[in-house]
């Protein structure tokens, strides 16, 4: 192994220390999947004009197709021990898998960013009931008050405990979590149903749409942002695989987990708004905000800790793990988990969370599809790849040696680029549409429809052009000898 490109965070995962069951896996997507975004993830859907049933429905089946790549990217992890920068060596090059590896970076620097903003605005109340002078201070940082900022970098020092304790440490976090926050869920549902009674209004409201095409012109960007929810978790999958005891647990784990536990929360989330309209002559989607209206002060910094354990342990697991390892693949030999993890959070800091979230909006059609714009051009080539290409066989030595097979031109494979930038730019004018740089009717307006389905298109086309231009290089189909640790 080159020392170059190799640390021991990158190193395969030795089958001893292959102890990952389905449990583990089915907690480590709860822990992930319980969350305010998740909670509010159908209020975008549902003021979009849809009614209950195809929120739900839209939300179920963007997981189930997400499900597919999580599960066809996860099989690698479990069966050569790699993280995910180390697989996409394989298809981009020895040194071309630093381009996916920090795409895939700053996006996930970028939920951190949200999901720790997230967790300080949960604690906020928490200090006030603590500390109610603090309530008077005045005054800004970056934008916001001083004290929110403060609970900010409190949450944001939280997460970096568990980088730096290391990825056991975050497997024990998804472990206990898991169990309270089922429970949190159950418990919030049970309160609305007994202070509400039977009237849930958002349970009557029809669908706005007028027409079948209406639905469907809105239907299809919306599981886009969906799909896009978790396409980063998609590529990264391998991450957390790599652990796996065998391919049924983390198959199996991720099945029960991530689509049930996503559609279960999401539906809490709808019964429980739909209970603050005849509770408070409102509709709360923000749990932060509902559990300001609470009377009871134990009752508010029991829920304020369940979702700062949710948020915590859905942004360690989700947000940090990838980036990490990420950075690490940059300078392996000066970078390894704990100090990528580092950056991630530093980055998160300066991308000014708050900013993202101040729209919702454009927090579902910009952010979510803007960034599966490049993340679903990288899965369908990192599928070819492995699948249809290699046919699951990769040389374990050759992706730790700079001369080998997959050193293609000076360590990048330009065909794998070239298949990049294919699936990523009829994407482009839709999203300079969607943050308003050109208007649709611009020269570029026969493409912007094609935003809509962003991750579809960026997936087949990239993923069929590499299959197409691989195929023309008699080096790159072999079979090689297959190597398991």
């Amino acid at each position: 192994m080159d020392r170059g490109l190799v640390n021991e965070d990158l190193s395969p995962v030795p089958t001893k220390k292959k102890n990952w069951t389905v449990l583990n896996y089915f907690t480590l997507w709860v822990g992930m999947s319980v969350q305010i975004p998740t909670y509010m993830m159908a209020a975008s859907l549902i003021n979009g004009g849809m009614n209950w049933m195809q929120a739900l429905f839209t939300i179920l089946l963007g997981n189930l197709i997400v499900l597919i790549p999580m599960l066809l990217n996860g099989h690698v992890g479990a069966k050569y021990g790699i993280p995910f920068p180390v697989f996409a060596r394989a298809s981009f090059g020895i040194l071309g898998a630093n381009i996916p590896a920090m795409l895939r970076a700053l996006v996930a620097c970028g939920w951190f960013g949200i999901q720790t903003w997230i967790g300080g605005t949960a604690l906020y109340p928490l200090v006030l009931i603590l500390w109610p002078e603090a309530a008077s201070f005045t005054g800004e940082i970056f934008g916001v008050g001083p004290i929110h900022f403060l609970c900010f970098m409190i949450f944001w020092s939280m997460n970096i405990f568990f980088v730096w304790k290391g990825v056991n440490s975050i497997k024990w976090l998804e472990t206990c979590c898991a169990p309270i926050l089922i429970f949190g869920g159950l418990a919030l549902l049970y309160w609305a149903y007994t202070h509400a009674g039977d009237v849930t209004e958002i349970f009557y409201t029809s669908s706005q749409f007028q027409s079948t095409s209406d639905f469907l012109n809105f239907f299809f960007p919306a599981l886009t942002g969906i799909i896009g929810f978790w396409a980063t978790l998609s590529l990264n999958i391998p991450d957390f695989t790599r652990y796996a005891k065998d391919q049924q647990s983390q198959m199996l784990g991720q099945a029960l987990g991530l689509p049930t536990t996503m559609t279960l929360f999401a539906f809490i989330g709808v019964a429980v708004t739909s209970a603050t309209l005849v509770i408070y002559g409102e509709a709360i989607w923000d749990p932060i905000i509902l559990i300001q209206k609470f009377d009871n002060p134990f009752i508010i910094i029991f829920s304020g800790i369940i979702i700062l354990m949710a948020t915590l342990s859905a942004n360690v697991a989700a947000n940090v793990v990838s980036p990490a390892n990420d950075f690490s693949n940059l300078i392996p030999k000066y970078i390894n988990f704990k100090r990528g993890g580092l950056i991630t959070g530093i980055i998160g800091i300066v991308m000014m969370p708050w900013k993202l979230l101040a729209d919702p909006t454009g927090y579902i059609f910009t952010w979510l599809i803007g960034y599966s714009a490049l993340l679903g051009p990288i899965a369908g080539i990192l599928l070819v790849d492995y699948y249809f290409i290699r046919q699951t066989n990769l040389d374990l030595e050759a992706l730790y040696q700079r001369k080998g097979v997959y050193t293609y031109l000076r360590g990048y494979n330009p065909k794998a680029i070239a298949a990049l930038m294919l699936g990523v730019l009829p994407n482009i004018p839709g999203f300079l549409v969607q943050i308003k740089i050109y208007s649709p009717d611009s020269i570029f307006g026969f493409f912007v429809p094609f935003y809509h389905y962003a991750w579809f298109i960026g997936l087949f086309i990239s993923g069929l052009s590499y299959w197409v231009m691989m195929l023309s290089e008699k080096n790159c189909v072999y079979r090689c000898k297959e190597q398991v640790i």
